[in-house]
């Protein structure tokens, strides 16, 4: 087991997913900040991502949309370094040379996201915070946050909120391993459908396209609670006093998609879903698409290249 586990294979792979992911998001990271801002300020009229987009640079400046990337693009790297890693190793633990499934795909799947949220949510909850900071929002019941950086982000959460506070949306964020695990369960099938067998290297168009579809059908059907994950990693929703931390996580993520379902209607708990889609449909393209020539090229050099393929 540890051979596949600790493998130069599972490295090449995650250096390659964290390297596309990190380019891909530095590309389309003002769609993310439109999405971000949708979800968590209630009071923004839903608008056209450009519009959006248009708003928040005349009032809060022309770089407003790249507010907060450092903190984004670390968590990123770090997260998709963590999952690339987790789910090809255990892939190849699983699989020891026989083809994968399906739904072979979506238990690992989902065993690198949970892994991968346990360890990185500090990163995305101060990640949020840092992003949202100095914005201009509809919402007067949003306190303004002063972070100088990172490392005073965590200090501050950690003195005044507690060390818990590093963990805010782990819930909705564990039920949302579902997320990339559809998204990598979609990807591999169309791969395999692609190469009906045939051990091959996908051209460019076709890895963009099976990787736009996968997310795009990932991101839609598990939106709702990637809109509650933002909020209660900005730290705004008072949670409630329940000695059960499951049973008050459940009553906090049942209590915010009813809240917002009665006021804006079952559409509220899509609000910011066109943002979202154009910006994660469009990075996931881009990311899968440079991580698949990265890892292709350095397979090359290793004269990995065909067993690469036949293992996928």
């Amino acid at each position: 087991m540890s051979s596949e586990v600790f493998s130069y294979e599972s490295l090449v792979h995650a250096v390659s997913g964290a390297v596309g992911s990190v380019t891909a998001m530095t590309v389309f990271f003002p769609l993310d900040t439109a999405r971000l801002r949708l979800q968590v300020d209630e009071q923004r009229k839903a608008k056209s991502t450009p519009a959006i987009l248009a708003e928040i640079v005349k009032e809060e400046g022309l770089l407003a949309p790249y507010r907060g990337w450092f903190p984004v693009i670390c968590s990123l790297c770090c997260s998709n370094f963590v999952y690339f890693y987790c789910f090809h190793s255990l892939k190849a633990n699983w699989l020891k040379g026989h083809k994968s499934a399906p739904a072979t795909d979506l238990i690992i799947g989902i065993a690198a996201g949970v892994i991968n949220v346990l360890v990185t949510t500090p990163l995305w909850v101060v990640n949020t915070r840092l992003k949202l900071q100095g914005s201009k929002f509809r919402n007067a019941d949003i306190h303004p946050t002063d972070y100088s950086g990172i490392l005073d982000a965590f200090a501050q959460i950690i003195r005044d909120e507690g060390v818990g506070a590093l963990w805010n949306g782990t819930f909705p964020s564990l039920l949302l391993v579902l997320n990339p695990a559809i998204q990598f369960m979609i990807y591999e099938g169309l791969k395999r459908q692609l190469r009906r067998g045939v051990p091959r290297e996908l051209s460019s168009p076709e890895v963009f396209m099976i990787g736009a579809v996968a997310k795009a059908v990932a991101t839609t059907i598990t939106y709702p609670l990637q809109t509650i994950q933002s909020i209660l990693r900005f730290g705004q929703f008072k949670d409630s006093t329940e000695r059960s931390k499951l049973l008050s996580s459940l009553r906090t993520i049942k209590c915010l998609l009813v809240n917002r379902m009665r006021k804006y209607g079952l559409l509220g708990l899509f609000k910011g879903l066109e943002a979202k889609l154009l910006q994660t449909v469009l990075t996931a393209a881009l990311m899968f698409l440079l991580y698949e020539k990265i890892a292709s090229s350095t397979f090359r050099v290793m004269g990995l290249t065909n067993n690469h393929y036949k293992k996928r």
